[in-house]
């Protein structure tokens, strides 16, 4: 794949909004003075990247209510049979971001021009800091390529602060005991980043950002306090829950909330399983140009010219095919 066409064919594209359904029934919410609002409710609509299926949720919009995170895709599920050819995008750069992958299922290939060469799998989560620039490949892993079986997960990116956007790029893995578990009577909680009810990640972040993998059994209410001055989203994997307002949320939609109070109020009728997302917005421009996402339309033009000359690493090599 040549660079340019890469490029060309890299335009990031959003979800479409939707009336979020409201309920006529009994309500499951416990009044709460402190919820927060309900902005708006997205629908994922399905794209592929590469040869991989997703579910995109946002792509560059509603910055207001998503920051710092700036594009969200839920890829897969889908069932990868043994020996088949492996999933996979190739080669192609990221410049003034932080792609994060998170598996449910299966297991996945990194390379990069920064010489990691890896495999992750089901819990792992892996930060590719793009800073300045730099060149990775993302397929389908060996396990799966010798065992088959179901490959499940989010890549969602962070947007970095503007005083982040040119540092030397990095990249990180990280297993599940990094993370932070909860154990209610009616719930479980993985604490990917951040601080949950007292259960902290331990996984750094330049800013302050959080990441939640909630499962709610039937008939869990939960109250989860967040920075006021902090956004917040929750996207349903599976299920349904209902929020403020009575608003219900079904499988594959994300719900973005308004800043002002500390509480998000969620009720599930039956078993669920959610994301919630946030941190502190960054406030600053964006200028988004497929995989580069910066504060001004001459910190692109760099970015492009930089992959052009090479100087992000040489995608022939990123792409060779061996695990």
């Amino acid at each position: 794949m040549k660079r340019r066409e890469f490029i060309k064919g890299s335009a990031i594209i959003g979800a479409a909004s939707i009336i979020p359904g409201v309920l006529k029934g009994a309500s499951g919410m416990l009044a709460s003075s402190g919820s927060r609002k309900v902005y708006q409710v997205l629908s994922a609509n399905k794209t592929m990247v590469g040869t991989l299926p997703v579910l995109r949720a946002f792509a560059g919009d509603n910055n207001d209510y998503v920051s710092p995170y700036v594009f969200f895709d839920e890829f897969g599920p889908v069932v990868v049979k043994a020996k088949d050819k492996p999933l996979r995008v190739d080669a192609h750069p990221h410049a003034g971001i932080i792609p994060t992958t998170y598996f449910l299922n299966g297991s996945g290939h990194h390379r990069d021009s920064l010489n990691y060469d890896f495999q992750i799998g089901k819990g792992d989560f892996m930060m590719f800091t793009s800073g300045k620039g730099a060149i990775h490949m993302e397929e389908t892993g060996k396990k799966l390529f010798d065992n088959g079986g179901l490959y499940h997960g989010f890549q969602i990116w962070l947007n970095m602060p503007s005083k982040y956007k040119f540092i030397d790029p990095s990249t990180d893995v990280h297993r599940t005991e990094k993370m932070a578990d909860l154990i209610g009577k009616d719930y479980t909680a993985k604490v990917v980043l951040g601080e949950l009810l007292g259960a902290k990640s331990k996984i750094e972040t330049l800013f302050p950002v959080f990441y939640f993998h909630i499962s709610m059994q039937p008939g869990c209410r939960l109250k989860i306090p967040v920075d006021p001055m902090h956004n917040a989203f929750a996207y349903v994997i599976s299920g349904n829950v209902e929020t403020e307002g009575r608003r219900e949320i079904t499988s594959n939609q994300v719900v973005l909330y308004q800043r002002g109070e500390s509480d998000i109020d969620l009720f599930s009728p039956d078993k669920t399983e959610l994301l919630l997302l946030g941190g502190r917005p960054h406030n600053e421009p964006v200028y988004a140009y497929g995989p580069f996402v910066m504060n001004s339309e001459e910190e692109i033009r760099k970015c492009y010219s930089d992959y052009q000359s090479g100087r992000m690493g040489n995608p022939e090599a990123v792409n060779r095919t061996a695990f």
